[in-house]
């Protein structure tokens, strides 16, 4: 299994998430991994750390997922690894649950979304976001 963080999706990406069939709820499974230091394009603010930039998009995100009706339901930490064999773990896990692939998109392309999105940038050296849906 090939394993790849990143922090902007391709095109072919984005296409096939968001043309999948619309069918409701869902939860969006989000392995984070931190710079050490963050990283603002314009250089400001290098005392930060990037989980520190993160914590700021994380604050606002928080807020956006509440005024689409969904809502955060875990955010920890990764202490260790149990099954399994990567390079490097993973440095936080967070579970937020979507109403919808529309309420979704909708709040990445909203104005609070792009006011925000400079500090995810800054903050993570990747991630990987997991779509899943629950059984029956």
């Amino acid at each position: 299994m090939k394993v790849e963080n990143a922090v902007i999706p391709g095109m072919e990406q984005i296409q096939a998430f968001f043309g999948a069939p619309e069918d409701g709820p869902y939860v969006m499974v989000n392995l984070l991994k931190f710079r050490d230091k963050a990283a603002y394009e314009d250089g400001s603010e290098p005392e930060l750390s990037g989980r520190e930039a993160y914590a700021r998009y994380g604050a606002g995100v928080s807020k956006l997922v509440a005024e689409l009706g969904g809502r955060m339901l875990f955010s920890g930490d990764v202490t260790s690894l149990m099954i399994g064999e990567v390079e490097e773990l993973w440095d936080m896990v967070a579970l937020v649950e979507y109403p919808s692939l529309a309420a979704f998109q909708a709040m990445a392309m909203s104005p609070g979304m792009h006011a925000i999105e400079h500090h995810r940038k800054a903050g993570l050296a990747g991630q990987l976001n997991i779509r899943t849906k629950a059984r029956g």
